[in-house]
């Protein structure tokens, strides 16, 4: 079909409101997408975004089944599966977002950093942002694209390392771009400083980047004194004030962040509006989202990049688990194959309770267990659920949304092995891409 007709369809689709309009409009190359969002009205854009995020959601209650089927399997566990057309749908509303804005995006890899799915996600996104050397290392290497590099404080003997696999270098203090910033700019790296917006709505400290006495970020009385000084070594702003949250908080730290910093933008090539953002969402607002970045932009005239890690991921990828025991003490306990301590450490530091496919909370349906982990941790426990069914040694759990987090801070307390990594692909082949031994936990010992 002619690109032209492709593009007419698409529009007719749209107006339509059919439910195809959004794998149409997927299909269709960069700048015919840019053909088809000129073509639409200010309704008709909020019904391509609808369409697109329903589309999505689609998408994501079928897999639920998919995650059942592979479990009730011969799959050896415990195994991280990961979704990579789940994670593709992810990058769709990313890429819908720069589509309408030009803004860059991000993939954090301190949130999810399995680099099978790499060159998938690489097609929609612009780059990866590294906490230090070696994600910096892995990003560029494995993502093949721009590499921007954070970090709270760089050590001297890594830093040259960084700068060779970064494209852009941002600092958190003004001591260390005084100490860095010139070896950076003959590297022909881009620099940031790291700023507070002074604004944040994250209500648990542990995670937020901007709380009282928060190392993260120089604060305005001290970037207005020292920041005169290094107008012509600064690229960019990069703030980072947002967890799990939606746009209308943005749009709060944003009129914050252009109150303190706002005089200081011009002559910047970009600025980055952090992580935390949950784009993927299903309640995420995402109208609100694209009309902030294309203000931003034009009042100022510079590059917006976003960040987010959660979001690539989010509820495309679960932990399988086996049931190993069933002991009882005033209550059942079923002892599986996967530890919280180890395998989904956010389950004891947030603390939260991971969701547990055809289960509900306690007493809520007939049978009612303690799922508990094999490690010596008194408190390696993921919660109380109920069943339909009363549980059996041997059977599957499924735990929901672990891909994020989850692979990336799991740990070989006990000598306990890490989970397999699992891919299901393009046409539900499930294939194993890393499957962990003694060799892995001994070599991190000496």
């Amino acid at each position: 079909m002619a690109a032209d007709k492709q593009i007419e369809e698409t529009i007719r689709a749209i107006s339509a409101k059919d439910t195809s309009a959004a794998g149409a409009y997927h299909a269709l190359s960069g700048d015919a997408r840019k053909k088809v969002l000129g073509a639409l009205s200010a309704d008709g854009l909020k019904t391509l975004t609808r369409l697109i995020k329903d589309a999505k959601k689609k998408s994501f209650a079928a897999a639920n089944k998919r995650f059942l089927e592979i479990a009730s399997g011969a799959v050896q566990t415990p195994v991280y599966l990961l979704d990579e057309t789940l994670i593709e749908e992810n990058m769709r509303i990313m890429q819908y977002i720069k589509d309408r804005t030009g803004c860059k995006i991000l993939h954090a890899l301190k949130a999810y950093a399995s680099f099978a799915t790499f060159p998938m996600m690489s097609r929609y996104l612009d780059g990866t942002c590294a906490s230090g050397l070696n994600e910096a290392r892995l990003g560029h290497e494995e993502f093949k694209k721009e590499v921007h590099t954070f970090g709270v404080a760089y050590r001297e003997k890594e830093f040259r390392q960084i700068l060779k696999h970064s494209d852009s270098i941002i600092f958190n203090s003004f001591y260390q771009l005084r100490k860095y910033g010139k070896t950076a700019r003959k590297s022909g790296v881009e620099i940031g400083v790291r700023i507070n917006p002074g604004h944040t709505e994250v209500t648990t400290d542990m995670y937020n980047p901007c709380a009282a006495h928060s190392r993260l970020g120089i604060v305005y009385d001290t970037f207005s004194e020292e920041f005169p000084k290094y107008t012509n070594m600064v690229d960019g702003f990069h703030f980072h004030a947002m967890c799990e949250q939606n746009s209308d908080v943005l749009e709060r730290i944003l009129k914050s962040f252009e109150k303190l910093y706002g005089p200081y933008i011009k002559g910047l090539k970009w600025v980055n509006f952090g992580g935390g953002h949950h784009i993927t969402s299903d309640d995420y607002d995402l109208e609100r989202l694209i009309k902030l970045i294309n203000a931003f932009k034009k009042k100022y005239g510079v590059q917006v990049y976003l960040e987010p890690g959660e979001a690539s991921v989010l509820n495309a990828g679960v932990l399988i688990s086996s049931v190993l025991d069933i002991v009882k003490n005033e209550a059942e306990i079923a002892i599986i194959d996967a530890s919280a301590e180890t395998h989904m450490p956010d389950v004891l530091l947030m603390p939260y309770r991971p969701h547990i496919m055809k289960s509900a909370q306690p007493n809520e349906k007939k049978h009612t267990y303690r799922i508990a982990g094999p490690s010596c941790l008194a408190g390696d426990v993921m919660g109380d659920y109920s069943f339909d069914q009363p549980l059996k040694r041997g059977d599957k759990l499924v735990f929901t949304d672990m891909a994020l987090y989850s692979i990336v801070k799991s740990t070989t307390f006990n000598g306990i092995n890490l989970p397999d990594i699992a891919t299901i692909r393009d046409g539900g082949k499930v294939e194993v891409v890393k499957r962990f031994g003694y060799k892995d936990y001994k070599n991190r010992q000496s």
